[in-house]
């Protein structure tokens, strides 16, 4: 006997009443109209089922945290830097923690189960650090919590900045970060990639890097990332995040650019509510747009996802967790508005993003965990449109929330909308 059996579903990539059956918290079969005796058998409705959205960069260090101990007056990247600054100094681990698993309900009801966190090491007491590892024991059991060593303050630039990650990687951390167009020239970012990298490769580490969040043109990290990534045979095992530079890189240079990248297998994550509000604040007009170049991206077969970045913290006063809030504004900022580009924005939040963080058991295939989300939506340009209810989670098959549907569906003008009256 299955232990579940969701019948009457449509999945991501089209297929309609579809049935997924789980045995012992895996996929065991996918097919349309299947007939099974199981434990528990849900009806679809012919709503979508989708594999669980992933987060591939966050800051859960500091989340929550928004209005302490003063707001971002001017909305802008060196601000929020300078008042996360500010704050270090009053944080206490038990806040942030709890602040944490606050931010890890609000995921998991929206169908978010695989977040990757950079956590802060510039500072040798390694509160942050120590807090996050916490917060991954805690809940483990329901959501999956990478935690990247993240020296905010440039690995360089800061008295022991080294040591101080290295301690992270050491007491657990599992994936080494970096920030080089914080450090205090060009030449000293480029060293802190050749660094780092060399240390993710002694170790078998994992890279995310913060790269070229910046509107300078000539700020270019995410190349010495990618040179490093193939000198070192890190080859599809690194990230660049952010990359907002290249919005005002000169197109030549580009053209030469995205090759290199897409050749030293570098994923790349942009973060379009993030990037949005914290780019082009130099600009009067025209302004750039702040994100990253995704379609070329994308066209050359770079391995492109998006990430929220930022909820209620220094950075960024807004946000619930909600991925689909993250590819609606993405699809929007990237003019990715055809029905093939609309859905690879979908797929920047979940497989994509699966692939950024490596993710094993990922997706809705037999063999696969049965971590799904049941979203009420016909099809994933609905989902995005509707910013789509989440009816229920699973992982594992295990049942982790679940709400009513919605009162009215607002469906596509040619399908008829159905309106429910209830009590």
């Amino acid at each position: 006997m299955l232990d579940l059996l969701v019948t009457n579903a449509t999945l991501p990539d089209g297929r309609t009443g579809m049935s997924v059956a789980v045995q012992d918290g895996r996929i065991r079969e996918v097919a349309a109209g299947l007939q099974a005796q199981a434990r528990e058998t849900v009806d679809a409705g012919g709503h979508l089922l989708s594999p669980h959205f992933c987060d591939p960069h966050f800051h859960m260090d500091a989340t929550l945290s928004y209005g302490l101990p003063r707001v971002n007056e001017s909305g802008t990247l060196l601000e929020g830097i300078a008042l996360w600054g500010e704050l270090k100094p009053m944080l206490k681990a038990e806040d942030m923690v709890r602040r944490a698993l606050a931010y890890c309900d609000w995921a998991v009801a929206r169908g978010l189960l695989a977040i990757r966190s950079h956590v802060d090491t510039s500072d040798p007491s390694l509160l942050p650090v120590e807090a996050m590892l916490e917060v991954k024991k805690r809940v483990a059991p329901y959501l999956d919590l990478q935690l990247v060593a993240f020296p905010q303050d440039g690995v360089l630039r800061t008295p022991g900045g080294l040591q101080n990650l290295e301690r992270a990687l050491d007491l657990g951390v599992d994936i080494v970060g970096g920030i080089p167009h914080f450090e205090r020239t060009m030449a000293q970012g480029a060293e802190s990639v050749k660094l780092l990298c060399e240390i993710a490769a002694a170790r078998g580490k994992l890279v995310d890097m913060h790269c070229d969040e910046t509107d300078d043109p000539l700020s270019r990290h995410i190349e010495s990332l990618a040179f490093e990534a193939q000198r070192l045979g890190l080859q599809g095992r690194v990230n660049g995040s952010h990359c907002t530079s290249m919005h005002g890189m000169d197109n030549y240079y580009v053209s030469k650019l995205i090759p290199l990248i897409a050749e030293s297998g570098v994923s790349v994550v942009a973060n379009p509510l993030i990037n949005i509000t914290l780019q082009g604040r130099h600009d009067t007009y025209p302004k750039r747009r702040g994100m990253t170049r995704v379609p070329e991206l994308l066209a050359a077969g770079v391995n492109v996802a998006f990430g929220h970045d930022c909820v209620m913290d220094p950075w960024y006063g807004m946000g619930s967790g909600d991925m689909l809030e993250v590819a609606h504004m993405g699809l929007h900022v990237a003019q990715m508005t055809s029905q093939k580009g609309i859905r690879a924005c979908y797929e920047a939040v979940t497989t994509n993003a699966a692939r950024v963080m490596h993710l094993q058991g990922y997706g809705l295939e037999p063999g696969c965990d049965a971590s799904f989300v049941l979203l009420q939506a016909g099809d994933v340009i609905e989902a995005i449109r509707l910013r789509a209810h989440r009816l229920k989670v699973w992982r594992k098959g295990k049942l982790l929330s679940q709400a009513p549907e919605m009162v009215a569906s607002l469906a596509l003008p040619e399908r008829p909308v159905q309106v429910r009256f209830g009590r």
